[in-house]
């Protein structure tokens, strides 16, 4: 090689070594491997399963709020529990709601973890109803158990 020649002349006149050939194939797989998992949001198979199962656990508890929601707005007496539900210290309410069994599905003996606090969140943002406004305090009743 010469110093006279270009820089596209002494590229094609390149000859690597094997040596060097290893060594760029270690880099570059270092480098992808590294791009991919740091920028590219590729996860291992562990952290995979862990966000699905956190997926799962977020639906279901989204689904029992939506059923508890449900059941709490078609009761009879909706209003008086929804303005006891609002008199209620905010971070008192999913046990509220817990206790009246409104986040127990059928065939359940627990309720699903995490669905009353959504379900209290939801109904704590619904306006009472104008008939009971002037009602009186009146305990939560059983809700309805749900045809499967």
């Amino acid at each position: 090689m010469t110093q006279n020649n270009g820089i596209s002349q002494r590229w094609q006149e390149y000859r690597p070594s094997k040596t060097a050939w290893f060594w760029s194939c270690v880099g570059s797989s270092v480098a992808t491997i590294v791009v991919g998992f740091w920028f590219g949001g590729w996860v291992t198979g562990g952290t995979a399963t862990e966000m699905a199962e956190d997926a799962a656990h977020a639906s279901r508890a989204q689904l029992a709020a939506d059923v508890c929601v449900s059941r709490f707005t078609s009761a009879p007496d909706f209003g008086v529990q929804l303005a006891t539900l609002k008199d209620t210290s905010s971070y008192q309410r999913d046990n509220l709601i817990e206790d009246a069994g409104w986040t127990t599905l059928g065939g359940m003996d627990e309720p699903v973890e995490d669905a009353a606090g959504l379900c209290a969140e939801t109904l704590a943002a619904m306006e009472v109803p104008a008939q009971a406004v002037g009602a009186t305090d009146a305990p939560a009743t059983e809700p309805a158990t749900v045809a499967q």
